[in-house]
């Protein structure tokens, strides 16, 4: 049965009747860029601040492409959690309506920007990646160690639907001369079960405010898995970005906001080798998957897939010092 969506026209009275927003309280609302995969609105008050998310059945992209509206639910466990874990880094959890697939959650301070389009924009910060690092290897910790958290996280339909098929199995089957080596690194993720897996850890899901502290959103994709994918997902993005990099200063800045994320991840837990093959075969799937970047021109793709290509045929690998370093652009 289809779950109807919720607009600028109905989100105020869904949220009265809900007992989110009092009836007496002038809110002004706004549509958020939410991806391709939710409704996103902001609701602003006097004393209230928040922004309401409702899992998209299918997703905006070129190609079909559906999804379990579920992964709301899961989200708003996993904002639970890592709230918990880092309450200066991700907004509360306020409401969650497991029915219509909303969840309402704090917003982050006025002023934050998407870390996406700083990047896009040549804010470069290096010590950004740092700071994530650092987060993220306290969440793999946490989750590897602690099997009580891992329960509400262990169906991980949800990561095929949203991560295997369309980047991995996609890229795969358009790619015949490197298919088996895609379906090695496939068997790799979904045959570990270490720790809990944020499952997008991109920039676009990162926000950060005037004096550079880091908020850390969208957890839909939240399942217990390797590791190794969230290094992976960070640095193919950053990768994409240096191949779009006008000139050698940005590249350099998006080379060492990559190598501060991976030595401040490093300090507190080991990274497996695979990495750079992971994030080889991502940054290929922004261009190939059914998710690709609309910042890379003709010529920018088109070395950006010769490279992680050759990245993907080698039977050698890559120390993650040189994937940036062999590039060439």
């Amino acid at each position: 049965m289809a779950v109807e969506l919720l607009n600028e026209a109905t989100v105020l009275d869904y949220l009265i009747s809900k007992g989110v927003i009092d009836k007496d309280e002038r809110c002004e609302i706004d549509v958020l860029t939410g991806g391709v995969s939710n409704v996103v609105l902001g609701i602003s008050s006097e004393s209230k601040k928040l922004v309401l998310k409702q899992a998209l059945a299918e997703l905006k992209v070129s190609q079909l492409w559906l999804a379990d509206q579920r992964r709301a639910i899961v989200e708003a466990d996993a904002i639970k959690l890592f709230n918990q874990l880092s309450p200066k880094q991700v907004p509360k959890l306020v409401f969650l309506d497991p029915e219509r697939f909303v969840l309402v959650i704090e917003r982050v301070p006025v002023g934050s920007t998407v870390w996406k389009s700083d990047l896009l924009a040549g804010v470069i910060n290096p010590d950004i990646g740092g700071k994530l690092g650092a987060t993220l290897a306290n969440w793999h910790n946490y989750g590897e160690i602690t099997p009580s958290a891992k329960i509400k996280f262990m169906e991980d339909s949800l990561f095929e639907q949203l991560r295997i098929d369309p980047f991995y199995r996609f890229v795969a089957a358009k790619n015949p001369q490197i298919e088996v080596g895609i379906r090695k690194l496939i068997n790799e993720l979904e045959g570990d079960k270490t720790s809990i897996v944020h499952g997008d850890f991109s920039p676009k899901n990162i926000m950060v405010t005037a004096s550079d502290d880091i908020y850390i959103l969208d957890f839909e994709v939240t399942h217990v898995g390797n590791p190794v994918f969230d290094l992976a997902f960070l640095i193919a993005h950053l990768l994409c970005k240096f191949f779009r990099a006008p000139d050698r200063l940005q590249s350099k800045l998006l080379a060492n906001t990559a190598a501060s994320f991976v030595k401040e991840y490093e300090k507190l837990r080991p990274i497996s080798p695979s990495v750079t093959k992971h994030a080889a075969l991502i940054a290929l799937a922004r261009v190939e998957g059914k998710s690709t970047v609309n910042y890379l021109s003709a010529d920018q793709q088109q070395k950006l897939q010769s490279y992680t290509k050759s990245i993907l045929a080698s039977n050698a690998s890559i120390a993650f010092e040189d994937l940036f370093e062999m590039s060439v652009k």
